[in-house]
């Protein structure tokens, strides 16, 4: 249906390289989800799927276990989700996901990074119009009729489905996340989910080229260096 995951998810930089980056950022979001919805998976999908992405990631179990403690405790720091938007080097479009419990913080810190690698942040809604919300799975097959006919039985509205080199990749609108997870776990036997992500994936491709290219670098890193910074998308083409 036209949408390569493989191809566009080169498109997607999510923070982040170093192991102790990953762990720090599955343990806030673990946190806040669990204080949100309640510790208890069986009651808390979106817990559930964290923990289960957490755990795909390498994530230590005391490193979950320690965050769902915290949450227990009723305790410890208010975070409210965050998110800019703005244009990187070459004129790519960015959204920045954040947690924070200092948003003056977290906007000074963000915007920072925008100006010293002669960025533009912009206002909310400025790119994002340009990336589908969409949630993903990606898993092992290649009848891509048959999931496609379990999905619409159970009335999930499918955005893309494709199937390449024994892999389908469902797309649907973030808020059928839920919905169509459960339809893919109770009509495809023995499922086992390689992506289960909530994301941005953008409409185009933007090449960034020359001397944009290290400027591009540099940007992303000093935004995966920010604590508060969860996910970073953007539609580059190096």
């Amino acid at each position: 249906m036209g949408r390569a995951y493989q191809n566009r998810k080169e498109s997607m930089a999510k923070t982040s390289d170093a192991k102790a980056k990953v762990y720090s950022k599955f343990s806030r979001e673990i946190y806040v989800t669990a204080k949100s919805g309640g510790i208890e998976v069986e009651g808390n999908l979106a817990l559930a799927g964290l923990i289960e992405r957490a755990k795909k990631a390498q994530v230590p179990a005391h490193v979950i276990d320690k965050a769902l403690d915290k949450a227990k405790g009723g305790g410890g720091e208010d975070f409210s989700e965050a998110r800019y938007e703005g244009f990187g080097p070459g004129g790519c479009m960015v959204i920045v996901e954040c947690l924070t419990d200092n948003p003056n913080r977290t906007f000074g810190d963000v915007r920072n990074c925008f100006n010293k690698t002669k960025c533009k942040i912009g206002s909310q809604g400025s790119v994002s119009h340009m990336f589908d919300h969409s949630a993903i799975f990606v898993f092992d097959g290649d009848d891509e009729d048959a999931v496609l006919e379990a999905l619409m039985m159970e009335d999930v509205d499918v955005t893309d489905i494709e199937a390449e080199d024994g892999k389908i990749t469902v797309f649907a609108p973030h808020t059928e996340y839920f919905k169509a997870k459960k339809a893919l776990t109770d009509n495809i036997e023995g499922l086992d989910l390689d992506v289960d992500e909530i994301q941005f994936v953008p409409h185009n491709a933007s090449p960034v080229s020359g001397d944009d290219v290290p400027m591009f670098e540099k940007f992303i890193d000093m935004l995966n260096d920010l604590d508060d910074v969860q996910n970073i998308y953007h539609n580059a083409e190096i």
